[in-house]
């Protein structure tokens, strides 16, 4: 099998194992007291569902918290999967290292399977060396801007942003406070963070509203934002301009276990401040010479990467400027939310046909908590509606509709962006509807 499918699993299902907190764990930073640690833990458990879509058809599942089966029957109908042997709530309140090191004889099931298996990314449970160094490298966004740096002035259409590294918390107030008095905006950056944590825009607004540099640093650590501790990056914040429908691009790719790059795709992502959302992959989704610029500057990355010893997938992520010049931001040396939209539009063009486009809606809110079962249900209700707009349904993270703040996560996949805006609009309001609903049962 061609590209990068055959370069991921060599076309054959494969075991998926959500350790998606194991990997974030190795990025904590120092301060982290218990308490911020699980619910850190509890936020990638959730995250960790994504674990259906990590190749194109699962023979085996891993998941820390506990799904039902009326879930992964949903996906495997709509993905054509063979048989799926799931093993869900094997590790609510701890990683999934941890729940295998308790169950050897889940741990003699994966390891005897015969198949490749996948998970997040490089942790230490699988051992030290070449790869986990690399990924420890270039997770940083320090080590990350060094590479740019050395690679941007061979391609034309990047741009790299400029990048401070203050000695101390209180030279990086300082250096804040005299970029907001010069009426510069900033992204304040620690140098390891995930789906948008340690990463914050500080207008100069924000930080006169707080009372300067120092105690903007305080509120942002105490509201979890940034860690209490460690260095702190200031990057130039890169302005859109008035049209900004491509502000978020990324790049995927992989690395074979040859260290050949293999590309997978760019899509254009949304990014609520620094937070990330969710993306839309496919056909046209991303304009022909900025899907170029960025295609040559990943796989130049990649081959960086490689050379230092890294294997499996990564993306390039990008944000664009007025002059739709693109501005590389981070490296994620693991899956991706955008690696999920990417196979499972490798699996529906495979068993459906090509052309599909895949929007991904990572944390979409619900009007009201829900049971596992009344959320399957709602999403029952929908599924019809959707497909009488072209659009399939996919359920991808059920786990969090009965959190404080409810929200599930979907995928949405059609045959353009009008589609997916018009099923993304449809399942919104049914959503928000939802508290209507229970507020009629009062």
């Amino acid at each position: 099998m061609d590209g990068w499918v055959g370069a991921w699993t060599g076309g054959r299902a494969a075991v998926h194992v959500g350790d998606v907190a194991d990997f974030n764990a190795q990025f904590l930073a120092p301060g982290t007291d218990a308490a911020q640690r699980l619910r850190r833990l509890r936020q990638a458990h959730h995250y960790a569902c994504l674990a259906t879509c990590y190749s194109p058809e699962p023979a085996l599942l891993v998941l820390p918290a506990e799904v039902a089966p009326e879930w992964t029957d949903w996906l495997a109908r709509e993905l054509v999967w063979g048989p799926v042997e799931v093993h869900s709530g094997v590790a609510p309140d701890r990683t999934v290292a941890e729940a295998l090191a308790a169950s050897p004889g889940l741990a003699a099931r994966i390891a005897d399977s015969g198949r490749p298996v996948i998970g997040w990314g490089r942790t230490p449970a699988q051992g030290d060396g070449p790869e986990l160094a690399a990924v420890r490298r270039y997770e940083s966004k320090a080590a990350a801007h060094d590479l740019f740096a050395a690679l941007a002035p061979g391609h034309p259409g990047i741009r790299l942003p400029e990048q401070e590294r203050p000695a101390g918390r209180r030279r990086a107030a300082r250096r804040l406070t005299a970029r907001a008095l010069r009426g510069l905006t900033t992204v304040l950056k620690s140098p390891y963070g995930v789906g948008g944590y340690g990463t914050v825009v500080v207008e100069p607004a924000d930080l006169f509203a707080a009372g300067g540099g120092r105690a903007l640093l305080r509120r942002l650590t105490g509201a979890e934002i940034l860690p209490r501790e460690g260095e702190l990056l200031l990057e130039e914040y890169v302005d859109p301009g008035p049209v900004a429908r491509l502000r978020d691009l990324t790049y995927d790719a992989l690395v074979g276990p040859d260290g050949t790059v293999h590309p997978v795709g760019a899509g254009v992502m949304d990014v609520a401040g620094t937070r990330y959302q969710g993306v839309t992959v496919g056909p046209g989704t991303v304009p022909q010479d900025a899907a170029g610029t960025a295609r040559r500057f990943a796989l130049a990355v990649g081959e960086r990467l490689a050379a230092d010893g890294y294997r499996g997938w990564y993306d390039v992520d990008f944000v664009t400027d007025r002059q739709r010049r693109l501005a590389p931001t981070e490296i994620n040396l693991r899956l991706t939310g955008p690696a999920a939209a990417f196979v499972l539009a490798a699996r529906l063009d495979r068993v459906r046909g090509p052309g599909h486009l895949v929007r991904t809606l990572d944390g979409m809110p619900l009007g009201a908590r829900l049971a596992p079962s009344a959320l399957h249900d709602h999403l029952e209700r929908l599924r019809p509606r959707c497909a009488r707009l072209g659009v399939t349904l996919l359920p991808l993270i059920p786990t969090a509709c009965h959190e404080p703040e409810p929200a599930v996560g979907l995928a949405l996949a059609g045959p353009d962006t009008e589609a997916l805006d018009a099923a993304e609009a449809l399942v919104a309001a049914a959503n928000h509807g939802l508290a209507r609903m229970f507020e009629a049962l009062r």
